[in-house]
């Protein structure tokens, strides 16, 4: 069994002008978002075993802010250039290349990306997955070779502004 959750980096900011994409930070609301997201994946008892980030400035500052809440080791985060402005078939790529040996991975990116993969992979619709939010998708599969459209369930599905 493999768990991958899908995670979208926290609101960024637009107020530096000068700073490319890539670069622009976490906002003050991205910085409050993913303490919440943190201790409610702490609180859930969600801790991967690799988490693979995009290398932009907002994904990386999200998987770090994370990672340190949950007590993941921050020098184990792997950057992954290629999830910045990745298609869903880029994503499934990369995620088939995680080591079998990892069976819960957390992936940090963007937008369009994220949300078209999760629905690739669940078959269900998301619309839009809000900055910060978080989806679960269980594959029942021993590879992650395997992960294909529709060969995953859709298990938990959060975000900061998700009232339980």
């Amino acid at each position: 069994m493999k768990t991958l959750y899908l995670i979208r980096h926290a609101k960024s900011s637009w107020d530096e002008i000068g700073l490319s994409d890539f670069e622009r930070p976490l906002n003050s609301r991205g910085k409050k978002d993913v303490l919440v997201m943190g201790q409610r994946l702490k609180e859930a008892g969600i801790l991967p075993q690799i988490i693979i980030s995009s290398s932009a400035n907002r994904a990386f500052t999200t998987a770090q802010s994370l990672a340190a809440q949950i007590g993941f080791n921050l020098d184990s985060i792997e950057l992954e250039p290629r999830i910045y402005e990745a298609s869903a078939k880029t994503l499934s790529s990369i995620i088939n290349q995680i080591d079998d040996s990892k069976n819960i991975a957390f992936l940090i990116g963007h937008n369009p990306g994220f949300t078209y993969l999760a629905e690739d992979l669940t078959g269900e619709h998301f619309g839009n997955i809000p900055t910060c939010g978080i989806v679960g998708i269980e594959f029942p599969i021993e590879s992650w070779q395997y992960v294909s459209n529709n060969s995953g369930t859709c298990i938990s599905y959060d975000y900061p502004k998700k009232i339980s």
